[in-house]
């Protein structure tokens, strides 16, 4: 190191206020690459490509960096232990800390590892709701400003319920929507419905197409209901900034199963009419209009409990397959035991309810979550000692993903109630202006 002062056996690392004194040898092959790359400094420009500022008098480099973040990263390559994160400090702030200082995240401990990974993955989510302010703050500088300006107002009205009274308005039509369609739909199940519209349908037998949803009251609600979604994922998609992520994301997927039955169920019904070939597409057009079901998850757009639910189940995928392996594993180990007990041992006086381990497997299943619905049980006694033990051990085995699965869903609410604060104080601000 030729730069600073040669009669210095020593220099001097502030870091954020706190001073380090290190020999030039040591600073030579220093674990840490930025304080490494002090020693081949030979001018003060090379020397503030490193650090923030330089005493010369003092041989003392200034960084502005987190003290306490470089404590726990000087101790850990002196080897004093092992590198975790710095109590009450931000995991991806102690992340950039350990990148600017030379270290990558390989160093942490696997259970900072996973934290830092839960908080990337978390920030990931963030940086969709940001977007719209960063855009907004960008200057207009070219004629087709005003036009992105009024795209995005509108996407945020569609796309985010919190965003704009508009928005809270359109949301509570949607929902209401759904609800009446929800509510149409579960009542033409009812037998007195059906019956009704069964007789008007017969005293309307002149139309060709008495059959469709049109015709009746509730196939006039419907019709409205569809016509009014319709519209709205028309203009969710024209206003939208990526045509090809809009229609990958999973809540549009959903809206498009959920409107496209109705217009295949009509071509059906116009294309078969009243003879033969209707009465084997009823079973189609049922299965079809039952789809109309996936309504109710377009709910999850205006209501932070089902958003709160679909972003634990994609988090916590890990723990749902092991939740399942758990099940599985435990599912054919009792249901070929008690099939052999209750079954396989004495054929004079087997069950006949556990008959083959397929057959047992739906006991299982049914004991282990403690559900129990009494069409089959065991009569043998080393039958019901294995029934207790299969009681208990479905008891454990689900408890233990749980714990994982209930703190990262008290995670996903609360950020997902800041965002939607973030959008209330924004909402608010618009509103008294």
């Amino acid at each position: 190191m030729t730069f600073g002062r040669g009669g210095a056996a020593s220099v001097v690392l502030n870091v954020g206020g706190a001073r380090y004194s290190l020999s030039r040898e040591l600073l030579k092959d220093f674990p840490l690459r930025r304080v490494s790359r002090l020693h081949g400094c030979r001018s003060e420009r090379d020397v503030l490509e490193v650090c923030d500022d330089y005493d010369r008098e003092r041989n003392e480099y200034f960084f502005d960096r987190h003290s306490e973040a470089f404590g726990f990263i000087l101790l850990y390559v002196r080897g004093h232990g092992k590198l975790r994160f710095a109590p009450r400090m931000c995991e991806l702030s102690f992340y950039n800390e350990m990148i600017y200082w030379g270290l990558e995240g390989a160093h942490l401990e696997y259970c900072c590892q996973r934290r830092l990974d839960d908080r990337m993955s978390d920030t990931h989510t963030f940086h969709a709701a940001d977007e719209p302010g960063r855009e907004q703050a960008r200057p207009a500088g070219s004629e087709a400003a005003p036009s992105r300006r009024w795209l995005e107002r509108m996407r945020r009205t569609f796309e985010e319920p919190t965003s704009s009274l508009a928005a809270q308005i359109l949301a509570s039509v949607s929902v209401v929507f759904v609800i009446v369609s929800m509510v149409v739909l579960c009542a033409s199940t009812l037998p007195d419905w059906r019956a009704a519209a069964a007789e008007n349908r017969s005293l309307d037998d002149r139309s060709r197409y008495s059959a469709g949803p049109g015709r009746e009251p509730s196939g006039i609600i419907e019709a409205i209901c569809i016509g009014w979604f319709t519209a709205e994922c028309i203009v969710r998609f024209i206003v939208s900034k990526n045509k090809c992520e809009f229609v990958k994301r999973p809540l549009n997927i959903i809206d498009l199963l959920a409107i496209t039955p109705y217009y295949i169920s009509v071509l059906m019904t116009v294309f078969t009419g009243e003879n033969s070939q209707l009465q084997r597409a009823g079973v189609t057009l049922r299965v079809l209009r039952m789809m109309r079901i996936f309504w109710v998850i377009k709910l999850a757009r205006h209501f932070i409990g089902l958003q709160t639910l679909g972003l634990t189940l994609k988090r916590c995928y890990r723990e749902m397959v092991m939740l399942l392996v758990f099940i599985c594993v435990a599912m054919a180990i009792f249901s070929a035991l008690s099939q052999l007990l209750e079954h396989g041992l004495d054929l004079e006086t087997s069950n006949k309810d556990f008959a083959s381990i397929p057959a047992a497997c739906w006991w299982v299943i049914i004991s282990m979550t403690t559900v129990g619905y009494g069409d089959m049980y065991p009569i043998t006694v080393p039958g019901r000692i294995l029934g207790g033990v299969c009681v208990v051990s479905g008891i454990v085995l689900l408890a233990l993903p749980i714990t994982f699965i209930y703190h990262s869903f008290v995670q996903c609410y609360h950020e997902l109630k800041f965002r939607s604060a973030r959008y209330s104080r924004s909402l608010s601000a618009e509103f008294l202006n």
